[in-house]
C-alpha cells in the first residue's frame, strides 16, 4: 500500500508572518485560502509583483517597522505606534529622529551588547 501524503498547508497569516507582509494588504485570493508549503516557498522564491510592491513601500507588520527603525516591538508599543507603517512613514520617522526613537535605539543597543556580553561569557567557559 502507498500512502498518498497531503500537502503541507497553514493559514494566511502564518504564511503572511513567514513572508513579512502585513496580511490585511495582500490580495483578497491569499487572505481567504489556504497556502501550502510548496506555494510558500515559490512565494519566496518568485515573488509577485503584488508581494515585492508590500516589501517595498508596505504597509509593513510590527516586527518589519521595528526593525527598520532598530528597536523593539516594545519600543513601538512604548511610543504609541501600534498600526502598521509604511516605508514612507518609516522613513520619515528616521529623518525626524524623535526623542522616544533615539531613546529606543540606546535601549537596544544596551541590550544587543548585554547579550553580546553572556554569548562571550558562555563561550570562554565551554572552552575551559
Amino acid at each position: 500500500m502507498t500512502s498518498h501524503k497531503t500537502p503541507q498547508t497553514m493559514k494566511p497569516a502564518t504564511a503572511a508572518k513567514k513572508l513579512n507582509v502585513y496580511l490585511e494588504a495582500t490580495p483578497a485570493e491569499f487572505r481567504e485560502g489556504v497556502v501550502s508549503r510548496d506555494e510558500l516557498n515559490d512565494l519566496q522564491a518568485n515573488p509577485p509583483e503584488w508581494l515585492r510592491e508590500l516589501r517595498r513601500n508596505g504597509p509593513h507588520p510590527r516586527q518589519v517597522v521595528a526593525a527598520r527603525l532598530g528597536v523593539s516591538i516594545g519600543g513601538l508599543t512604548r511610543s504609541g505606534i501600534t498600526d502598521p507603517l509604511t516605508t514612507e512613514q518609516i522613513n520619515a520617522l528616521k529623518a525626524d529622529s524623535p526623542e522616544w526613537l533615539q531613546r529606543e535605539r540606546a535601549t537596544q543597543a544596551e541590550v544587543r551588547k548585554e547579550a553580546a556580553r553572556v554569548k562571550e561569557k558562555i563561550a570562554a567557559r565551554r572552552s575551559r
